[in-house]
C-alpha cells in the first residue's frame, strides 16, 4: 500500500469534551460494571446454588464455577484481543456484548452442574472479550488530555456493578423474601443482562475508531467518522475548532494486520522495559485484589464473630471506597503525571497495608475500625489498579493494542487466581483463626505493590496529555532518517 498522510490523530485529541464522549464512555463503560455484577452476584448466590430445591451443589462445584469464569475470561482477553486488533474495535466490542448478554441470560436457565459450568464459561469469555476491545477504543477515541481520568473512572466502575449486584442480591435473597430460592438466584442472572440491554442500541451507533481505521488502510472512512464527530460538536457545542499544522500529521503504510512475530518481537525486543512495567502492574495489584476482597468475608466471620447476614454492610463501605478512589483522584494522573501517580499510589497504599496488618494482629482493631482502615486503603489501591489497566493500554502501539491488553490482563487473572487460595489457608478454619500467619500474608500483599510502585519509577512512560502515536509510533509508521 502507498503512503498516507492523515491527521486524524491531532483532530481526535483537539476535540473538547461532548456528548460524543459522555455516550461513548456510556455505552462502553458498562463492561466493568457488569463484570463487578457477575462476580458478585455469582460469590452471593453461592450458598443458595447448594441448597437441594436448586441446583444441590458442593461446595468445591460452586468454588469450580468461579475458577471456570476466571478461565473463560482469560481465553476470551486473548482470543478476542487478537481479533480485535484484527477486525476492529466496533465489531468485537459488539460481539462480545452480545455473548455475554447471551450466556448470563441462559445461566438462569442452568438445569445441571455441566450447564451452569459451561454458560458461567462463555460469559466470562464474552466480558474478557470486552475488556481488550472496550479499553482500546476508549484510549483511541477519548482526547489525550482527558484520557487518564477517563480510563480510571471506567475501570473503576467494576465496584459500581459490586454495589448493584450486593443490592440486587439483598432484595432477591433476603429471607422470608416472597421468592422461592430457585427462582430468585434465578433472577440474580438476569441483572446484568437487563442492563446490557438497555445499552445495546448506544453501543451500536458508535463508530470505529477512526485510528484503528487510518492504520489499516481505511482513511477515506477514518476522514468521515472524524468529520461527522467535529460537525456534532460544532453545532451542538457551538464552538469552532481551532485550526491544526500540517506538521502535526502522521505518516503510515497501512497493513490489514501485524503478524505474531512481530508482536512478540515488539514486546519483547523492542519495549522490554514497558513489557516488564505493565507485567508488574497487573499481576500486583490483581494478587492482592482477588486475596482481600475474596476472602474479606472470612476475615469478618472468624476474627471478629460477625454473623453471615451482617457482612454485606461491611463490605458496602468497602465497595464504595473503592469506587470513589478513580473517580476522586483519576484527574491527577492527567494533571500531576503517570509516574508520580501510579507510583505513589502503588507504595501508599502497600504500605499503608502493611501498618494496618501489624494493627490487626496485635489485636488493636474491631470489624468496624478494620473496615474504615480498609476503605482507605482501596480508595487508593483501585485507582493505582485501574491505572495498571491505563498503563497497558497507552504505551503499546495500536496495530497489536488489543493483545497488549488482553496478554497483560490474562498475566493479572492468572496471578490473582492464586491469591484467594493462599489468603484462605492462612485464615484456617474457624474455630482457630491465626491473625499471625494473616499478618504475614498481608505484609507479602504489601510488598508485592511497593514492588510494582518501584518499578514504575524506574521504567514508567510520560503519558499524560500525549497522544498515542507520540507514547509508541504505530508499526506501520514512516520512519524519517
Amino acid at each position: 500500500m502507498s503512503v498516507v498522510r492523515s491527521l486524524v490523530p491531532a483532530r481526535m485529541d483537539r476535540l473538547p469534551w461532548s456528548a460524543f464522549h459522555t455516550r461513548m464512555v456510556i455505552a462502553l463503560g458498562i463492561a466493568w460494571v457488569l463484570d463487578g455484577l457477575e462476580i458478585t452476584i455469582a460469590s452471593n448466590v453461592g450458598a443458595f446454588l447448594q441448597r437441594p430445591d436448586t441446583l444441590g451443589l458442593s461446595s468445591a462445584e460452586v468454588g469450580l464455577s468461579a475458577t471456570v469464569y476466571l478461565v473463560g475470561q482469560v481465553a476470551g482477553a486473548l482470543y478476542f484481543g487478537w481479533l480485535s486488533d484484527r477486525l476492529g474495535r466496533r465489531k468485537l466490542f459488539i460481539l462480545t456484548l452480545a455473548i455475554y448478554l447471551l450466556a448470563s441470560g441462559l445461566t438462569a436457565l442452568s438445569w445441571d452442574l455441566w450447564s451452569f459450568l459451561a454458560l458461567r464459561f462463555v460469559a466470562g469469555a464474552g466480558i474478557g472479550g470486552e475488556y481488550a476491545a472496550v479499553n482500546s477504543a476508549i484510549d483511541e477515541m477519548i482526547p489525550s488530555q482527558y484520557r487518564g481520568r477517563v480510563d480510571l473512572a471506567v475501570n473503576g466502575t467494576y465496584w459500581l456493578g459490586a454495589l448493584l449486584a450486593t443490592s440486587a442480591t439483598f432484595v432477591l435473597l433476603h429471607p422470608g423474601g416472597p421468592l422461592a430460592p430457585d427462582l430468585a438466584w434465578r433472577l440474580g442472572f438476569v441483572v446484568g443482562p437487563v442492563i446490557g440491554l438497555l445499552i445495546w442500541r448506544l453501543r451500536r451507533h458508535l463508530p470505529e475508531s477512526p485510528r484503528w481505521l487510518m492504520t489499516h488502510g481505511r482513511e477515506q472512512e477514518a476522514e468521515r467518522v472524524v468529520a461527522g464527530i467535529e460537525r456534532e460538536i460544532e453545532r451542538k457545542g457551538r464552538v469552532a475548532l481551532p485550526p491544526l499544522s500540517d506538521e502535526q500529521a502522521i505518516e503510515v503504510v497501512p497493513e490489514r494486520r501485524a503478524p505474531m512475530a512481530q508482536v512478540a518481537r515488539t514486546l519483547f525486543r523492542t519495549y522490554p522495559e514497558r513489557s516488564v512495567l505493565s507485567a508488574s502492574l497487573m499481576i500486583c495489584q490483581s494478587f492482592l485484589y482477588n486475596a482481600i476482597f475474596f476472602t474479606y468475608a472470612l476475615v469478618l466471620t472468624h476474627f471478629y464473630a460477625v454473623p453471615a447476614g451482617e457482612v454485606p454492610k461491611y463490605m458496602f463501605a468497602f465497595t464504595v471506597g473503592n469506587l470513589l478512589g478513580p473517580l476522586i483522584l483519576g484527574r491527577l494522573f492527567d494533571t500531576v503525571g503517570r509516574r508520580q501517580m501510579i507510583s505513589g499510589t502503588y507504595i501508599t497504599s502497600g504500605l499503608l497495608l502493611a501498618v494496618t496488618g501489624w494493627l490487626f494482629k496485635q489485636g488493636a482493631l474491631t470489624a468496624t475500625t478494620q473496615t474504615v482502615l480498609w476503605s482507605v486503603i482501596f480508595f487508593i489501591a483501585s485507582a493505582a489498579a485501574s491505572s495498571a489497566y491505563l498503563t497497558v493500554s497507552e504505551i503499546f502501539p495500536i496495530e497489536m493494542r488489543a493483545q497488549a491488553i488482553s496478554l497483560f490482563f490474562a498475566l493479572g487473572q492468572v496471578a490473582g487466581a492464586f491469591g484467594p487460595t493462599v489468603f484462605a489457608a492462612l485464615i484456617g478454619d474457624q474455630a482457630h483463626p491465626d491473625p499471625t500467619r494473616l499478618f504475614y500474608g498481608y505484609c507479602f500483599g504489601a510488598a508485592m505493590m511497593v514492588f510494582a510502585g518501584v518499578v514504575e519509577i524506574l521504567f514508567g512512560v510520560k503519558a499524560e496529555r500525549a497522544s498515542l502515536e507520540s507514547i509508541a509510533a504505530p508499526l506501520t509508521a514512516v520512519r524519517r532518517s
